[in-house]
């Protein structure tokens, strides 16, 4: 298979996208989750940090149940598949 000058990444898989994305996102989600549940002062200062302006401390969660976790983590993967599978949608268009 030859790849001609300017074909290289010419088509996007939108489920490819979409899974990659989702994927991706639900690892940063459990590894959000971890750091809130292992130390939650700790976690809100950083937070503070990369949020300027907004005090998660007086707004924060920090005890959550296994079910409240999981499903937070479908939420966020079919969430992010399907923003993942619509980019990859939309750029084959243009």
């Amino acid at each position: 298979m030859k790849i001609k000058k300017g074909d290289f990444m010419s088509e996007l898989k939108p489920n490819k996208v979409g899974l990659s994305l989702g994927i991706v996102s639900a690892v940063f989600y459990l590894a959000c989750a971890l750091f809130i549940a292992s130390a939650s002062s700790f976690a809100l200062s950083v937070f503070n940090i990369l949020f300027h302006g907004i005090d998660f401390t007086s707004i924060a969660k920090t005890s959550f149940t296994f079910g409240e976790t999981i499903l937070g983590l479908v939420v966020i993967f079919v969430t992010t598949y399907i923003a993942g599978a619509v980019y990859a949608w939309i750029y084959n268009k243009l």
